[in-house]
């Protein structure tokens, strides 16, 4: 079943001296992202430049502010057709079938210590079966034992702090999450994403682990379906998929996302036992 979806957001910002911008807010050109209409606007309008990173397709744009106010608007239309499948036949790869270009995603990064959390994870859960429900395990540990908690962390906060502090906000669950993860030989990567049910409406950050040849999605907070997430960008962590990274003097302003049903259905998708990706599999994994 596909379901097109109609979203946005709108950032504004008071620029105190030459400021410059680099976005990443933008749609991922996916395969399973059908039919995307979208445009951008940019006040006062300044030019940009633009780069599309080869294969997971992150969309960047930079830009030159001066000083005064900014506001920046981007809106639109996307049909997601995802990939569904029985989580009982989804498998863990041994590290010796992985493809080369998977193994940073199975290292230690800026916000993921999945180094110091090796002990931990495999206590915790290197017992159980491996598989699509492994991963599901650590996500239900996620929810059960980590409090979501506005405002206890920061954006330095790691994964081995998270976990110290059992409390964070998405970005801190996913960053657990991947560091379970790679500690137990399991590639996975951050994901930011427009959320569709997401109360209230925001960026939204998740998590991809690689199982049988596909990257098959994640939420530890369980604060949105994964049939309803349009993804924007993916990346060891946070560090290389920031919505807005400035670099000058500014005050940033209110942040507005939406996102809703296009023909403007107010119905969610249904929660879902089944395995969920927005990826193809890659080409030289063989798989389905």
């Amino acid at each position: 079943m596909t379901v097109r979806y109609k979203l946005g957001c709108e950032l504004s910002y008071e620029i105190k001296s030459l400021t410059v911008f680099i976005f990443n807010l933008e749609v991922a050109k996916l395969a399973r992202h059908i039919d995307l209409v979208e445009t951008l606007t940019i006040d006062p309008v300044r030019p940009i430049r633009t780069y599309t990173v080869p294969d997971i397709r992150n969309r960047y744009f930079s830009l030159e502010a001066q000083a005064g106010p900014l506001e920046i608007r981007y809106e639109a239309e996307v049909t997601l057709d995802v990939h569904r499948a029985d989580p009982a036949t989804v498998r863990e790869t041994p590290v010796a079938e992985l493809p080369l270009d998977i193994m940073p995603f199975l290292l230690p990064s800026r916000f993921v210590s999945s180094d110091r959390l090796a002990a931990y994870a495999q206590r915790e859960f290197g017992h159980l079966d491996q598989g699509h429900s492994r991963v599901t395990a650590i996500c239900n540990w996620l929810y059960d034992n980590i409090e979501y908690r506005r405002g206890s962390s920061n954006g330095e906060t790691t994964a081995d702090e998270s976990l110290l502090l059992r409390a964070g906000v998405c970005r801190d669950f996913a960053h657990l999450g991947i560091a379970f993860c790679r500690a137990l030989n399991i590639p996975a990567r951050f994901v930011s994403c427009y959320a569709y049910g997401l109360e209230p409406s925001d960026f939204h950050a998740v998590f991809e682990a690689y199982l049988d040849g596909r990257w098959w999605l994640f939420d530890g907070t369980r604060q949105a379906n994964l049939d309803g997430l349009v993804r924007i960008g993916v990346g060891r962590d946070a560090a290389e998929i920031a919505f807005a990274s400035p670099f000058g003097e500014m005050q940033p302003g209110p942040v507005r996302i939406t996102i809703q049903h296009a023909d403007g259905s107010p119905e969610a998708p249904g929660r879902t036992v089944d395995a969920i990706s927005t990826e193809e599999p890659a080409p030289h994994a063989g798989a389905n």
